[in-house]
């Protein structure tokens, strides 16, 4: 890894993160600076017609991929067997964070699981990395990169996939779907960069995490 690389990663992963997000600004129009990243990571060509649209539009589009019947955001959500294991991968997603100095908060409030904060965790590391490289502080670059590959194989990797499938299925079509299968192909391609090879599983062999009891419809007297 070198310090020009580590860049270009972050600044992939921390388009994604923001993408991913209720736009407050048009991502739409920084494809082409996008295009150039990935040419320069030599990552291949992905597809992004993405299409034109404008903020109202992106906004509706968002809205529509993302509602109450839209895609599950969540990493935890995602196959888990019972909340108590929920509680467990959250500790250790924030675990992560905490060894970085990386804060969930700010204006935009969302749960560690999320994946825009997945997503922009894996930027911040990657920054870190470029920091530590460009001083030539090999012991820091070790832990970014290792951190980086526990990560993906741990967390973001093992989910993304599964993510736009189901982005795919439930919202069928739109920029969000084709920006969830990029996301998908990216993160994988990241991973093999680590050595890390990431599961590509099927939604169809995934049930969401149940709810705690008290959370669920079942512990409501009026389903007796």
């Amino acid at each position: 890894m070198n310090t020009e690389t580590a860049v270009r990663r972050a600044q992939v992963y921390r388009f994604l993160a923001d993408a991913f997000l209720y736009p407050s600004e048009n991502w739409l129009e920084d494809l082409p600076l996008l295009a150039d990243i990935l040419r320069d990571l030599n990552f291949g060509v992905w597809n992004l017609g993405f299409g034109v649209l404008d903020l109202l539009a992106l906004q509706a589009e968002h809205r529509h991929a993302f509602g109450l019947v839209g895609s599950l955001c969540y990493e935890t959500e995602l196959g888990l067997p019972h909340e108590y294991r929920q509680s467990q991968e959250m500790a250790d997603i924030a675990g992560f964070y905490r060894a970085f100095g990386f804060n969930i908060g700010g204006q935009v409030r969302e749960r560690p699981d999320h994946i825009s904060a997945e997503l922009e965790f894996m930027h911040v590391l990657a920054l870190k990395e470029a920091y530590a490289a460009e001083r030539d502080v090999l012991e820091h670059v070790e832990i970014c990169i290792d951190a980086q590959r526990k990560f993906l194989q741990e967390h973001l990797g093992k989910w993304v996939g599964l993510f736009a499938e189901s982005l795919a299925r439930s919202a069928e079509e739109g920029p969000y779907v084709t920006l969830a299968r990029f996301a998908a192909d990216f993160v994988e391609a990241d991973a093999k960069r680590f050595g890390v090879t990431v599961e590509r599983r099927s939604l169809a062999g995934v049930k969401p995490t149940p709810l705690a009891p008290e959370m669920s419809c079942e512990a409501c007297p009026v389903t007796e």
